[in-house]
């Protein structure tokens, strides 16, 4: 054949690869493209960045809704959610309620992803209200209230309420002894459950969590007169039925895992030091305690996938140290996958994994976190990790949060207790910018760095005022 004739058939093969059959190659290509930039792995505990000042931060942050990228080492690319037109002078917008707590729906199968946020009423603010971020264009549109003007609801918070991980439009919010669905585009409502029937008129519920596929759900019960905190309900949406478990000591939350089998409680028991981890497989029943104590495992601070837990470890002998538990087939104190430079620094204090999936080994698992503290030499940041024991972290961006500045109110109101979305892409706080007031943000999580793709060079910096560490091993604890 005619060397000119087998350069058109060449050719031609080509084209219709390219053009007529499916390519596994090109949608793989135009996945990583796709993928946010930025970012760079380092150990655990090997390197801090000086903390930015305010005039720093106004150099590279958008006074308006909308994307910007955040300075070298980061690198990373965000948004900005709120702006001075939502409260004016006030600072009305409530923190984001904690990092178990998904302000982001599932919108894996749409380019709109759409995120609650509370504005103060009583501060001149609307309330739970709705947005939605495009995250082909990265444009922000501050939807509107999620409520008529008249709702009761409107005065809420929004802290304790959560998008469902499967239904789209789904917000899950209590209303005294209810849990109930809210569809925040038809602005309809569905009860999950009342304790009334069971409990009396004297009971409400808080502190909810639901399985990964909507069909389990947990709550705090407490007496209205009293404030006492009496145990955990799980509710079995498929059978109807209510399974309670009394508290035994000095009661704080539970939470059930994303596979809606494994109950966690947490009780301050008898005469311990702590905290304890009270864990219960919901179909057999048994029940193993994990006491506040060296060498226990005991967790705080924490998030839960499929059969384990995330979370504090704040008897760790390295400085405020992250590990998981096994909960499957049976509790397993699992490995220390996390820690800090020293003991004055504090990052992955509040744990997020709401991009816990089924089915995965844990070695494609990460978990992100972040806190702030008056550590002045050192940037706190939002980082995240693999379950496993590589000490890979990444590093995303810093909270940007001054605890000494008045945004946010307390110490708890300012600090970021971050979520991260159903996919792990996209991980929203709130934070004061270095201001009186509080504002929102998203990062995207460029979390392909965490799995093999070349980092960014690691940032050389040093503090600038190091003060004195206690060297692993010395057992100094976390605070909860």
């Amino acid at each position: 054949m005619p060397a000119l004739s087998r350069i058109c058939l060449a050719s031609l093969f080509l084209w219709l690869v390219i053009v007529i059959l499916p390519s596994p190659i090109l949608s793989i290509a135009h996945a990583q493209t796709s993928q946010p930039s930025g970012g760079f792995l380092e150990k655990a505990g090997s390197a801090i960045r000086s903390r930015w000042t305010a005039s720093q931060l106004q150099a590279f942050l958008p006074s308006d809704r909308g994307k910007f990228v955040f300075p070298a080492p980061y690198n990373t690319q965000a948004v900005r959610l709120t702006n001075s037109s939502d409260c004016g002078a006030a600072d009305c917008l409530w923190y984001v309620g904690y990092s178990y707590w998904r302000n982001s729906n599932n919108h894996v199968s749409s380019n709109q992803m759409l995120i609650f946020l509370s504005f103060n009423k009583a501060l001149g603010g609307a309330g739970p209200t709705l947005f939605s971020y495009d995250k082909t264009t990265d444009q922000v549109t501050k939807a509107g209230p999620l409520f008529d003007a008249t709702s009761p609801f409107t005065w809420q918070t929004g802290e304790g309420w959560y998008f469902s991980a499967t239904l789209p439009t789904t917000l899950y919010m209590y209303d005294g002894p209810r849990m109930l669905r809210y569809d925040v585009v038809t602005k309809q409502f569905t009860t999950v459950f009342d304790i009334t029937p069971t409990w009396g008129t004297d009971y409400r519920i808080w502190q909810m969590h639901s399985s990964n596929d909507d069909s389990v759900h947990s709550a705090t019960i407490r007496r209205v007169s009293t404030g006492e905190n009496l145990g955990c309900t799980v509710y079995l949406e498929a059978t109807k039925q209510f399974r309670f478990y009394p508290k035994v000591g000095t009661y704080d939350e539970c939470q059930v895992d994303k596979s809606g089998r494994y109950l966690l409680i947490l009780e301050v028991i008898g005469s311990t030091a702590g905290v304890v981890n009270r864990y219960f497989d919901i179909q057999t029943g048994v029940e193993t305690r994990l006491l506040d104590a060296a060498g226990s495992g005991n967790l705080g601070h924490h998030d839960m996938g499929f059969g384990y837990i995330v979370g504090a470890d704040r008897w760790n002998a390295f400085p405020n140290a992250t590990a998981m538990n096994n909960l499957s087939p049976s509790v397993t104190r699992g490995p220390t996958i996390n820690y800090n430079y020293n003991w004055d620094l504090v990052q992955a204090n509040h744990i997020t994994h709401g991009n816990a999936k089924s089915g995965i080994p844990l070695d494609q698992e990460y978990a992100c976190g972040s806190y702030a503290d008056r550590v002045s030499y050192a940037q706190n940041e939002i980082v995240c990790f693999r379950l496993n024991t590589s000490m890979d972290q990444l590093i995303v961006a810093p909270v940007m949060t001054d605890l000494n500045a008045a945004g946010g109110g307390d110490d708890y109101g300012k600090a970021p207790k971050g979520n991260l979305d159903i996919t792990g892409r996209y991980f929203i706080w709130t934070t004061n910018i270095y201001s009186p007031h509080l504002e929102a943000f998203v990062v995207k999580v460029p979390s392909e760095v965490l799995f093999g793709q070349a980092p960014l060079p690691p940032p050389t910096s040093t503090p600038t005022s190091p003060t004195s560490e206690t060297p692993p091993g010395k057992g100094k604890r976390k605070p909860r």
